[in-house]
């Protein structure tokens, strides 16, 4: 994909929103994370679910899906995808919250890639998108996610126990905010 679909840019990353050209991509990524995934995250793996769950994104103005793109040391093209990152249940209006959900894949995994690309998502969230407030919800025994958010300075605000209906069971979690204030974004 061109630089110029490109909506925000770091150092080793940048953000663009899901297509549905980038199926056979993003699906095979996933299927090789299946390890690094479960127990928490199960994204699309097949055309056919990864069209539906791109359509939402697409389609849906509660939703708003950011691919992270490795991007190249200009010798050559960009890197592929890194990783992905949601807002869910965006509220407007008082509240302009979002909600949300994220994975890297297994190749990009540990290589602070979606740091940055949380940081690119976090930044566009509180700018463009006009949002004050992100949620990440994430269950205590993830620690690669506890990481990021710790590192992306969220707070942890609670404990809710049975709070998503994950891979058959209700899941405790931890819930982690940041703001506009807290970063100094204030929209």
């Amino acid at each position: 994909m061109p630089e110029s679909d490109y909506l925000a840019e770091g150092r080793r990353t940048a953000i663009r929103p899901f297509t549905q050209a980038d199926a056979e991509e993003f699906t095979t990524r996933a299927r090789e994370s299946r390890d690094l995934h479960r127990p928490w995250l199960f994204p699309p793996d097949d055309i056919r679910a990864y069209a539906a769950y791109a359509g939402r994104l697409i389609e849906d103005p509660t939703r708003a899906g950011f691919l992270v793109c490795e991007r190249g040391d200009g010798s050559g093209p960009a890197g592929g995808i890194a990783g992905f990152i949601n807002i869910n249940n965006i509220v407007a209006g008082a509240f302009r919250c979002g909600a949300l959900g994220y994975g890297a894949f297994a190749h990009a995994a540990g290589r602070g890639l979606m740091g940055e690309g949380l940081d690119l998502v976090r930044r566009y969230a509180f700018g463009p998108l006009g949002l004050h407030r992100l949620e990440a919800n994430i269950q205590p025994g993830n620690e690669g996610s506890l990481a990021l958010v710790r590192r992306a300075g969220f707070r942890l605000e609670g404990f809710s126990p049975d709070f998503l209906f994950i891979d058959g069971a209700w899941r405790d979690h931890e819930r982690w905010a940041v703001t506009a204030e807290m970063t100094g974004e204030n929209v």
